[in-house]
């Protein structure tokens, strides 16, 4: 199933959550894992509407499934009435329907009066022809797409489009910062009241609590100051018994970029066993030395949507702790893998742009692609080595915030693969135990340029560029927008001439370093 969303693109809509009671198998929570689930669940969609059809009089007249964005002015009852009213017709069948505000600008000091309605409805092409009409009559707003034929048509503009070659979906994803709002709109989730092997399972304070603390992300919107969590003497505790063991492990254990940007957050970060950092004065640090910055995830997001955050320099973050009866292991990410295994090296610029690249590789790609390059984040962010003055140090956030896994993956029992991407995105990884394979990279710089060529290989129809001004992407998809990036590119080479030669005109030596 796929939303049409304000752009005529399409995006994917799984309602089934991440639990063992829906299909998912993975005993631990994975990125790759996620990718893979999303994948069978939009196949299963896509084989289900395909097979979808009826005869009617001696003719075959198709029954298809549409998918439906209406935004009426205002919520009144009587608006939703008349709405209601319209799609009640005999042979219509109403399978999904869910609101929401109607999002009217980034601008916080504007308040949402109407409601977007998301529908997905079956029903005939006449009946749908029929219900156009009527839309176009009334006050609403509308945007439909045929999930059989893709056509979409845009209400009051009466556009309609038919591409019988296009065999895909128009695959959606945000074009700038603030659309990262859109990511939300997905009903998947992993619950320990979901899960029967979740550690807090059978813990109804603890699922109590992590409800509390996930209406945080519900909530919050993109220039939000992200609120506070006043965290528990508990949870504290197993913060600071974490926190201990594992700061005997780093000086031999992690690269010297976490090191140093750990010891930065310890004297500036409020970073100490004795408080769990809150994410808004984390996320300051972070933008301050790399551009990154958090945002609240209360695990509603796609590795689709998870991966196209860190295209804007976006890390979405949780909030709530693992349960205390598993302080040195964790069935997803928690807020102690996400501090202190993520936060230092995505303050580090170099890891930064690494993992933007990522992001951006991401962007319009297949579902398999996605599972590739959630495999590649895998290895490489979440469990990655590097080699550092000969030694082989950590640098993945999974081993750094994992104490038995960090010590396993610096000793002899593990297999250690140089990084090249060709043969990491098709590595099976471990999901029951520690892993078994681990890939180094030399330096963060060799893993970027062999990341971006990677990247070039994946089957994308045009070009995307990153504007960190306005924290948006441009499409370079005409002669137009090339020339204007093109002439962007030349100003900031003339800069950087200018800055050339006055280093010779002072007699400064230099040479260019490849």
């Amino acid at each position: 199933m796929a939303f049409l969303l304000n752009d005529g693109t399409s995006k994917p809509s799984f309602r089934k959550s991440y639990s063992i009671e829906y299909g998912y198998k993975p005993r631990k929570r994975t990125l790759i894992a996620d990718a893979e689930f999303d994948r069978e669940q939009h196949d299963e969609e896509q084989h289900k509407h395909q097979h979808q059809h009826i005869k009617h009089d001696e003719q075959v007249k198709e029954e298809c499934t549409y998918t439906i964005l209406v935004t009426i002015k205002d919520k009144k009852s009587a608006s939703i009435l008349n709405l209601i009213n319209t799609f009640s017709r005999d042979g219509l069948k109403v399978q999904h329907m869910e609101t929401r505000p109607t999002v009217v600008s980034p601008d916080k000091n504007q308040s949402s009066t109407g409601l977007d309605i998301f529908m997905e409805v079956l029903c005939t092409d006449k009946l749908m022809d029929d219900l156009k009409r009527d839309l176009f009559q009334s006050d609403s707003k509308f945007i439909i797409k045929n999930i059989k034929t893709h056509a979409a048509t845009l209400g009051k503009e009466s556009k309609e489009t038919n591409n019988e070659n296009d065999t895909n979906d128009i695959i959606w994803f945000p074009m700038s910062i603030w659309e990262l709002d859109k990511c939300h709109h997905l009903h998947t989730n992993y619950q320990p009241d979901m899960d029967s092997r979740h550690p807090g399972f059978s813990d109804k304070a603890y699922r109590a609590r992590r409800e509390r603390i996930a209406e945080i992300a519900f909530d919050f919107r993109h220039g939000d100051v992200i609120p506070k969590v006043e965290y528990t003497l508990d949870e504290v505790k197993t913060w600071g018994l974490i926190y201990r063991q594992l700061s005997k492990l780093y000086p031999t254990a992690a690269c010297k970029q976490h090191i140093h940007v750990l010891e930065i957050l310890e004297k500036e970060g409020g970073f100490s066993e004795k408080a769990i950092p809150q994410l808004e004065d984390v996320s300051r640090f972070m933008k301050k030395r790399s551009g990154f910055q958090l945002r609240p995830c209360a695990g509603l997001l796609t590795a689709r949507d998870f991966l196209a955050s860190l295209a804007f320099r976006v890390f979405q973050c949780t909030q709530y702790i693992r349960h205390p009866s598993s302080p040195l292991h964790s069935p997803e990410p928690d807020v102690v893998h996400e501090l202190l295994g993520h936060v230092p090296l995505l303050s580090n610029p170099s890891f930064a742009q690494f993992s933007q690249d990522i992001g951006l590789a991401s962007l319009g790609v297949s579902d398999d692609d996605i599972v590739k390059l959630s495999t590649l984040y895998w290895f490489t962010v979440e469990f990655g080595l590097c080699r550092e003055n000969g030694q082989i140090k950590a640098y993945g956030a999974g081993l750094l915030s994992s104490f038995g896994e960090l010590q396993h993956a610096l000793s002899s029992k593990p297999e250690i693969k140089l990084f090249e991407p060709e043969t990491t995105v098709i590595q099976e990884y471990q999901d029951e135990d520690y892993q078994p394979i681990y890939f180094l990279a030399e330096t963060f710089e060799d893993a970027k340029e062999k990341l971006r060529i990677y990247a070039k290989s994946l089957k994308r129809p045009y070009e995307l560029v990153y504007n960190p001004y306005t924290q948006s992407l441009r499409i370079l998809d005409n002669i137009k927008v090339i020339h204007d990036f093109s002439a962007e590119l030349k100003l900031e080479m003339d800069v950087l001439e200018h800055a050339l030669d006055r280093l010779h005109t002072n007699g400064i030596n230099f040479k260019v370093v490849s």
